[in-house]
């Protein structure tokens, strides 16, 4: 629903008030530092208490015990942003058509609209640790479609303003964070007691909080400071062609999003039994999930994004300013999410300093270089700076991680999960790059496109099953020559 829209939201508003959604995504983002690795600490522990006995009592105050404080945050993010949005309307953002009032009135909107949007971490990581992720996509799914189709008959049939935009936002933020608590809570076992604030719960999680808490700094600095530095650096209209781009690349993680959320609280109920061959064989399975999944859409993407753009707007004057950042940013994007499922075995096993030691190391050499390229090349500097970082940790991060984690499986995740998916999909889109003009017509471009996917995937998928189908196929020729060999014995 969000890539569907957007076109119409650039249409009622125009590009310069979209670039305020990207601001509030920055803001988004930010805010998430005060997360302190909770979200995730939640997601873990109702993952190993759910599989221990006469543990209900403690799911339930350790919900309660964490829910007040996060609250009590989210309403000191409300406050910073209302206090804070003279500063970024009058002095941050560079405004050429909008008023500096309509900016300012929608930022303190946002401030709102952030508060409600910030828990929503923290409660969906209680639902996924319950293995609810069915449930909660549901609700996902039917609160996006009023999302999008109510902020569209807002702009068409109320106002075409960003303020009006931001007021739909808000009504559908506060929905959204009730449903989601109420179901939570509904999800947890029962128990003889009223769930109660106890402070001593925080010690057995504390070392695992603080190491997610680095994790998540450091995170949200490699993911937003692109953003942070670009609203500063460029208009207000660049900076919406920039936020475009970054929710194409951004969609990848529809398919990566889904696959972490179901592996990693299961990869934890399996650390928690002790089941190694369990372990390896989800690990591999999802880490090739993940592949068939990305690596085709990303490639497609990179290589036609000029043409999807086009088709998706209708737009030339916005396809030319974007084609090139989505390029880079998808590919960016598609090797961050190759990295999902070794990460998910790190928090499944509680270990979080090599995430949170490659994280440091990565805003040290990150700060530098985005303000250099930034200043030298524009957004396009700023996004080849995430694609550096991201191929980066491609090529090195697995060999650190099965140091100490499944140290047998590195070159099958390399090889076997990575490599011949990826090898398989760029053959095909190579290909159908070359047959596919530029300038062909829509029907034709949509099914040249659609044909270049679908081969993709396909190709993708036969590679990362090749090597379980030839074992398969040899376990079989094995057995029929054992019962040949005792047929002829007998």
């Amino acid at each position: 629903m969000g890539i569907v829209f957007v076109p119409l939201y650039i249409r009622f508003m125009g590009i310069e008030a979209y670039g305020l959604v990207g601001v509030f995504a920055a803001l988004l983002g930010v805010f998430a530092l005060l997360d302190m690795g909770l979200s995730s600490t939640l997601n873990r522990e109702m993952a190993r208490l759910s599989v221990q006995k006469d543990k209900a009592q403690d799911m339930r105050d350790l919900l309660r015990t964490l829910e007040i404080p996060y609250w009590l945050i989210g309403m000191l993010i409300a406050v910073t942003v209302i206090l804070a949005s003279p500063l970024i309307a009058f002095h941050w953002v560079k405004v050429k058509n909008l008023s500096q009032d309509s900016v300012h009135t929608a930022l303190l909107i946002m401030g709102l609209c952030v508060a409600f949007r910030w828990p929503m971490g923290f409660y969906s990581g209680g639902l996924m640790g319950l293995q609810r992720q069915v449930l909660l996509n549901s609700i996902n799914t039917v609160v996006a479609t009023f999302r999008g189709v109510g902020a569209v008959l807002v702009l068409w049939l109320v106002s075409p303003t960003v303020e009006a935009f931001f007021f739909w936002q808000l009504a559908i933020s506060a929905i959204h964070i009730g449903l989601i608590v109420f179901f939570l809570w509904q999800s947890l076992p029962p128990a003889s007691k009223k769930a109660s604030f106890r402070p001593e719960l925080l010690r057995t999680i504390w070392r695992f909080a603080a190491g997610m808490t680095g994790i998540t700094i450091t995170v949200i600095f490699l993911m937003e400071l692109d953003k942070i530095i670009l609203s500063r650096m460029l208009s207000l209209e660049m900076f919406g062609y920039y936020t475009l781009a970054n929710v194409v690349a951004m969609t990848l993680y529809r398919f990566i999003g889904p696959v972490f959320s179901a592996t990693y609280p299961k990869l934890t109920s399996l650390v928690e039994q002790g089941a190694e061959k369990e372990i390896t064989k989800l690990y591999h399975q999802s880490a090739q999930l993940i592949s068939v999944m990305v690596l085709p859409a990303a490639l497609v993407v990179a290589l036609f994004s000029k043409e999807l753009l086009l088709l998706w707007t209708r737009s030339p004057v916005t396809a030319d300013n974007t084609h090139l950042l989505v390029s880079i940013l998808v590919l960016g994007t598609a090797c961050n999410g190759l990295m999902n499922i070794p990460y998910a075995l790190q928090l499944a096993h509680g270990w979080t300093r090599l995430g949170l030691v490659v994280n440091i190391v990565s805003v040290l050499v990150l700060v530098p270089l985005m303000i250099l390229l930034a200043r030298q090349y524009g957004a396009v500097g700023a996004a080849s700076v995430w694609l550096i970082l991201n191929a980066g940790y491609v090529v090195i991060n697995p060999t650190l991680v099965h140091r100490r984690l499944l140290p047998a499986e590195k070159w099958r995740w390399y090889i076997e999960d990575v490599g011949r998916p990826l090898l398989a999909a760029v053959a095909v889109c190579l290909m159908g790059r070359i047959v596919v003009q530029p300038n062909w017509s829509t029907l034709p471009m949509v099914a040249g496109i659609g044909l270049t996917s679908g081969a993709a995937l396909l190709a993708a998928a036969l590679a990362a099953n090749r090597l379980e189908t030839a074992v398969r196929v040899r376990s079989a020729v094995n057995a029929a020559l054992r019962s040949g060999k005792k047929i002829c014995a007998n």
